[in-house]
């Protein structure tokens, strides 16, 4: 697994074409700048690792943008030591940028193959999640709640309640909705059923997977 002083300078790169989108949160520029995209992919490929787009991995998911990540991290305004629920593991990339922002991550994942792959590899990076479970996200992780934050990494029909439920007062609940195309929703929780929300503009994801069991 190396990352090479030219896979640095493509990663320099990258923060410059998301910060000229609009991210802004250093601490998101720079966990961009500093993570090895290139080992989060099945083939090495330099040409497509820090290039501004998603890409295919296993289980016929992908590995997201690069700004779509940033974006939703930055929205989730994650201080050190927050509490984060994850929705998609999936390579591991998102759950990354958010353990290097100093969240403690709990994240859940739906596709066994992914799962497995993904525990095995994200401590061989140096990254520790709290916790990672196979599982259905739309039930989120009731024994561990409630969260500062919650982020959903795939494209969600409607907004699943228990996630809702499962934040504190104050906190936020990121979540791409939609069919084929998906609203970024922002939800902040103002009181115990008081909730402020933001529709934010189109995004892509693949579905988000419900266990039907």
């Amino acid at each position: 697994m190396k990352d090479t002083f030219k896979h640095q300078g493509l990663r320099q790169q990258l923060v410059k074409t998301i910060k000229a989108k609009g991210i802004v949160d250093e601490k998101v520029l720079n966990a961009i700048g500093s993570i090895p995209r290139h080992l989060f992919m099945d083939s090495s490929f330099l040409d497509h690792a820090y290039q501004d787009k998603a890409f295919p991995i296993a289980a016929d998911q992908t590995i997201s943008q690069p700004y779509t990540v940033a974006y939703q991290t930055e929205l989730l305004k994650v201080k050190t030591g927050d509490k984060i629920l994850e929705i998609g593991t999936g390579s591991g990339y998102q759950c990354a940028v958010l353990c290097e922002v100093g969240a403690k991550v709990y994240s859940i994942e739906r596709q066994q193959e992914l799962f497995k792959k993904t525990s095995k590899f994200l401590p061989k990076l140096g990254y520790r999640p709290k916790k990672l479970i196979f599982g259905d996200g739309y039930k989120g992780l009731p024994d561990e709640a409630p969260f500062d934050g919650i982020i959903v990494t795939a494209g969600a029909p409607f907004v699943p309640k228990p996630l809702l439920s499962q934040l504190k007062i104050g906190g936020r609940l990121v979540i791409p909705v939609g069919d084929d195309v998906q609203v970024m929703n922002l939800f902040i929780r103002k009181g115990q059923k008081e909730f402020e929300q933001h529709e934010l503009g189109e995004f892509r994801f693949v579905p988000l997977l419900e266990d039907k069991n």
